[in-house]
């Protein structure tokens, strides 16, 4: 595969860039917040999300309360010690709860907000709801939007569909040119499913040259048979495949993924040539979530995203009624860590249980992770994908171990190429 290993100075990201002031590398926390719970107004067959509300038992069509709201914000808010904060608006579908809920959100948050603070807002949405109402709000209000797109028409209308099964994408593309007109910043999700796995590039090509996307985040699929009713962490051990095996892959009638899921190599083929793309034409341009952090922690930096850092917890979810969970992953009642009418965010945050909760991810690591020539680069990547044993047996590796070391002993050497003079360019400046 042809690439090229050297790139100019001026496309190169900056070392100051990387300064590891995310809320997960300070005493700070962050919070998803659910205002529609799992309601959503498209059934997308992938979701993982959809069968919260019947595992959590809540009460069906009811969204997030005044009251509960203003208590989230409040809390929120008091429980941070830097100057930037930043509120997360994600689903289910956030646009479900209408524009007037969030003028409810900028109302309270300028009722709470302290001397020297500045809140931020992003909003990740399905884009269906997106008009010039929308856009004229988010615009004012300075959200970022986060716009779930899955490629072009064929690939994006194959697993996004509304509840009628029909498909979804000039509703999507109708939103984001709503954005465009009115100056909206946004970033493009892509959910890299077994299906455009096997396109990377017409997906990012589609995502940065067609939609317009400067900012890009794949977020691998990866979805246990049996996801809508416990975590993996609670399987029975004899269950569990070795990485590899057949039931360790999609397409299986044993497999222990669905259908849908990104096959593990495939996710590797999908980031090589994704990222051979974005070396050799947009480096500078264009940031993608794993290629700028895997450049920030081969500079030695911390990780930008919470996949690939050491540690995890610092990214809980609130729920609809004000229930607070270890993460929006383990949406699971196992890991509800209380309620916020009961308990502040910042207690649940910093308790030892959520503290016991980030330090897993480092202390439940296989053998085979702690050997391998990758770990600072990923560090066992999620651990909700931590689906497989290893070759040896050992529990707890990753579904994706075979496709994110292929990728890595692919783009490696390139990496330390851009790190080598992403930092003379730096030190360069600073003289």
């Amino acid at each position: 595969m042809k690439h090229s290993t050297t790139v100019p100075v001026k496309a190169l990201p900056s070392a100051e860039k990387y300064a590891g002031n995310g809320p997960q590398y300070q005493r700070r926390f962050h919070v998803m917040a659910k205002p529609t719970g799992s309601a959503c107004n498209l059934d997308c067959t992938y979701c993982f999300y959809l069968h919260k509300e019947e595992l959590l038992q809540q009460e069906a069509h009811c969204n997030m309360s005044d009251e509960v709201l203003e208590n989230f914000i409040r809390q929120y808010i008091d429980g941070q010690d830097g100057e930037q904060i930043v509120f997360s608006w994600q689903g289910g579908e956030p646009t479900l709860m209408g524009l007037a809920f969030f003028h409810k959100v900028v109302k309270f948050q300028k009722m709470y907000q302290k001397p020297g603070q500045k809140i931020e807002n992003d909003l990740q949405t399905n884009g269906i709801l997106l008009n010039d109402r929308w856009a004229e709000f988010l615009k004012e209000h300075r959200f970022l939007v986060g716009l779930s797109i899955d490629g072009p028409r064929e690939l994006h209308d194959r697993y996004r569909l509304t509840r009628s099964g029909k498909p979804t994408f000039d509703k999507v593309m109708a939103g984001a040119d709503a954005l465009k007109r009115h100056g909206v910043p946004f970033n493009a999700l892509v959910t890299v499913n077994r299906t455009n796995a096997r396109f990377p590039l017409e997906v990012y090509r589609f995502v940065t040259r067609e939609l317009g996307a400067t900012y890009v985040q794949y977020n691998p699929c990866v979805e246990p048979v049996d996801f809508t009713r416990t975590a993996p962490h609670f399987w029975h051990d004899d269950t569990i495949p070795v990485v590899g095996s057949r039931r360790a892959r999609p397409g299986d009638l044993d497999a222990i993924v669905t259908d849908w899921s990104v096959d593990p190599e495939e996710w590797g083929s999908f980031l090589t040539a994704t990222f051979e793309e974005w070396v050799n034409n947009d480096l500078g341009r264009v940031q993608v979530n794993l290629f700028e952090t895997a450049v920030a922690q081969m500079m030695g930096m911390p990780a930008q995203i919470c996949t690939t850092s050491e540690f995890c917890g610092k990214g809980l979810a609130i729920e609809k009624n004000g229930d607070v969970f270890s993460c929006d992953h383990y949406v699971y009642p196992q890991y509800q860590m209380g309620n916020i009418a009961d308990n502040t965010l910042a207690r649940m945050a910093f308790s030892e249980r959520q503290q016991a909760f980030g330090m897993g991810k480092c202390a439940t690591l296989p053998k085979q992770c702690k050997e391998c020539p990758y770990l600072k680069l990923c560090h066992g990547e999620c651990p909700k994908n931590r689906l497989v044993r290893a070759a040896d047996g050992e529990l707890g590796l990753n579904y994706l171990c075979p496709g994110i070391k292929a990728f890595f002993n692919y783009a490696e050497p390139i990496l330390a190429g851009i790190v080598t003079l992403a930092t003379r360019d730096f030190n360069g400046v600073a003289r």
